[in-house]
C-alpha cells in the first residue's frame, strides 16, 4: 500500500479532530451542545444535511450497486428521493424549528403533551440510528482495513476513536462544522474522479457505448438494469416498481428522519431552513447524476471486484493518479465519519435529554450538569456501538436501508400529522409510532429469517407505514385532543416577526428559480451524456 494514501487520510482525520475539539471549547450551555446555539447559516445546514445523508451506504453500498448493474435505476430512485428535502422542510422542518425544541423527542413529547410519546420516539431513535451507526461504521472500517492492510477489528477501533473523540466533547457544534468540511471534501472528490474513471474506460462517449453492449452484465446501462434469473429482479417492471416504491420511502426518510430534520433545529432562521432544503436537493441529485454511472464504468477495467462494495475504493487505488486517489479515499472516509458523528450524537442526545433528563429526578438539573451527563452518555453509547459493530457481520447497504426505512414507516405519518392534523391525539401518535416500528421489524424478520417473499409493491416499509396510519386513525378516534395539544399546534403556525423581513423573503424566493434552472440543466446533461450515446449503441 502506497504510504501517501495512508498519510493523506490520516491528515484529514487530524483536521476533523482539531476542528471538532476547537468547537468543543465554544460549547457553553446545553443549547450549544444539542443544536449548535441555533445560529447556523445556510452553508453549514446544507453541509450537515448532505453529509449526514451520504455515508458509506452511498460511496460503498450504492456505488457497488451501480457496479453490479443498476446505475440508472439508482438514479431513478434518487430522483424521487431528492424531493424529500423540499417536502420535508416545507411541511415539517420549518415548523419543527418554530417549536424551539432541542431534540425530536422533546418536540413530539411537547406537541402531544405526552411523556409516553417522547419515550417511544427516544427508544426508536436509539434502536434505528444505532443500527445505522453500525452500518456506516462497518463501511468506514472496511475502507480503513483496505487502506492499512490491517484486520477489520483494528481498523474499527481507529475509526471509532476518530469520530468519538470530537463528537462526545463538542456535540452539534463540532458535528456541524466537520460535516460541512467533509461535505465539500467528498463532493469535490466525486466530481474530479468522474472524468478519470471515464478516461480509463475508454473516454466519453465510448464508455457508455461499451457498457450498453457489455456482455458480462447485460443491460447494465438500461433504465431497469440487469434482470433475469441471476439478477436482483426478474423483470424490468419489478425493478421499476422497486425504485419507485423505495424512492418514495426514502423521500419520507429525508423529510422526517432525525438525522435530517434535527439539522433544521440548528438554523439561525426559518429562511435558512428553506434555502438549505432546496440546495441540499440540488447537491444530492447532482452527486447521484455522476456517482453510480462512474462506478459502472469500473467494469470496463475490472469486472471481477468482490465484494462490489469495494469497487470505488479499488478504482481510487488502481485507476486514478495517486494524488486523486488520496482525495477520493479521503472523501469516502469523510462521508463515513460525518454520518458516524451525526448518528452517535443523536443517540447520545436522545439518551441524555429524552430519557435521563426527562426523568423527574433530573428534570431541573443545571446546564453544566446536563453537559457533563451528555458527554458521559455519549462516550458510553459509543462504547456500546463499538462492541455491536465488532460482532455484527458487515452488511453496509442493507443494514443502512433497513434502519432508514424504519423511520419513514414508524414516525413519518405522525410527523406530518403533528403539524397538519387537528384530530390526531397523543394516543393516536403513540400507536402510530409503535405500530409502524413493530410492523417493519416483524416483516423484515419474516423476510430475512423465515424466507417470506413480499411483493415488490408491498414491501415491509409500505406495510409499516400503513399500520402506522391505521394506528393514528384508530387511536385518535377513541380519544380526544386535549386543550394543550390544540394550543401547541396553533403556536406552530405563528410566523415569528423576525422572519418577515422583506429583503430576506425576496432572497429566499430566488432559490426556487435557481433550483428549477439547475434541474433543467441536469435533464439536458443526462440526455446528452447518457441517452444519446446509449440509444445509438443499442440501435
Amino acid at each position: 500500500m502506497n504510504n501517501v494514501f495512508i498519510i493523506g487520510v490520516f491528515a484529514t482525520f487530524l483536521l476533523y479532530v482539531i476542528v471538532g475539539n476547537y468547537a468543543g471549547k465554544k460549547v457553553k450551555n446545553a443549547e450549544d451542545y444539542f443544536i449548535a446555539g441555533r445560529n447556523a447559516p445556510t452553508v453549514l445546514i446544507v453541509g450537515t444535511l448532505v453529509a449526514s445523508f451520504l455515508s458509506t451506504v452511498a460511496f460503498m453500498g450504492e456505488t457497488g450497486f451501480g457496479y453490479d448493474g443498476y446505475p440508472i435505476l439508482l438514479l431513478v430512485l434518487m430522483g424521487i428521493n431528492g424531493s424529500g428535502y423540499i417536502v420535508g422542510v416545507l411541511y415539517f422542518g420549518r415548523y419543527l424549528r418554530r417549536s424551539q425544541a432541542l431534540t425530536l423527542g422533546e418536540y413530539f413529547g411537547d406537541r402531544f403533551n405526552s411523556q409516553k410519546v417522547r419515550m417511544a420516539i427516544a427508544l426508536i431513535t436509539i434502536v434505528g440510528i444505532g443500527a445505522y451507526l453500525v452500518a456506516v461504521t462497518q463501511g468506514a472500517s472496511i475502507l480503513m482495513s483496505e487502506l492499512l492492510g490491517t484486520s477489520y477489528g483494528i481498523s474499527l477501533i481507529i475509526v471509532w476513536l476518530v469520530y468519538t473523540s470530537f463528537t462526545f466533547y463538542s456535540g452539534s457544534k463540532g458535528v456541524i462544522l466537520t460535516d460541512t468540511i467533509m461535505f465539500f471534501f467528498f463532493m469535490i472528490a466525486a466530481v474530479i474522479a468522474t472524468p478519470y474513471l471515464f478516461k480509463a474506460a475508454g473516454g466519453w462517449p465510448e464508455a457508455i457505448t461499451k457498457l450498453a453492449i457489455f456482455q458480462d452484465k447485460p443491460d447494465i446501462m438500461a433504465w431497469h438494469g440487469m434482470t433475469g434469473e441471476n439478477a436482483f429482479w426478474a423483470t424490468p417492471t419489478d425493478a421499476f416498481i422497486w425504485a419507485i416504491v423505495l424512492g418514495f420511502v426514502w423521500a419520507a426518510v429525508v423529510a422526517t428522519s432525525p438525522w435530517q430534520t434535527s439539522r433544521y433545529l440548528m438554523a439561525k432562521s426559518e429562511h435558512v431552513t428553506l434555502r438549505a432544503g432546496m440546495l441540499a436537493t440540488v447537491a444530492v441529485l447532482g452527486l447521484y447524476l455522476i456517482l453510480p454511472t462512474s462506478a459502472a464504468t469500473i467494469n470496463l477495467v475490472n469486472p471481477d471486484i468482490v465484494p462490489s462494495e469495494n469497487s470505488y475504493i479499488w478504482a481510487a487505488m488502481n485507476i486514478m493518479p495517486t494524488w486523486l486517489g488520496v482525495i477520493v479515499l479521503g472523501g469516502v472516509m469523510a462521508a463515513a465519519i460525518s454520518s458516524c458523528s451525526t448518528f452517535l450524537s443523536l443517540v447520545g442526545f436522545s439518551v441524555s435529554k429524552d430519557i435521563i433528563q426527562a426523568n423527574s429526578k433530573y428534570k431541573n438539573i443545571e446546564d453544566k450538569q446536563l453537559l457533563y451527563i451528555s458527554r458521559v452518555v455519549m462516550l458510553v453509547v459509543g462504547l456500546i456501538s463499538l462492541g455491536i459493530t465488532f460482532t455484527q457481520p458487515p452488511a453496509v447497504m442493507w443494514i443502512g436501508y433497513f434502519a432508514a426505512t424504519l423511520f419513514a414507516a414508524s414516525w413519518g405519518p405522525t410527523a406530518f400529522a403533528s403539524v397538519f392534523s387537528k384530530r390526531i391525539t397523543a394516543t393516536g401518535a403513540f400507536w402510530g409510532i409503535v405500530g409502524g416500528f413493530v410492523a417493519v421489524v416483524v416483516t423484515e424478520a419474516m423476510r430475512n429469517y423465515a424466507g417470506v417473499a413480499f411483493p415488490v409493491y408491498f414491501r415491509p416499509p409500505i406495510i409499516g407505514a400503513l399500520v402506522s396510519v391505521l394506528g393514528i386513525v384508530i387511536g385518535s378516534a377513541l380519544t380526544k385532543v386535549s386543550p394543550k395539544e390544540i394550543a401547541y399546534r396553533e403556536k406552530l403556525f405563528i410566523v415569528p416577526e423576525s422572519e418577515l423581513d422583506p429583503k430576506e423573503i425576496e432572497r429566499t424566493m430566488l432559490y426556487p428559480k435557481i433550483v428549477m434552472g439547475i434541474g433543467v440543466a441536469m435533464i439536458v446533461v443526462t440526455y446528452v451524456f447518457y441517452y444519446l450515446p446509449y440509444s445509438r449503441a443499442i440501435g
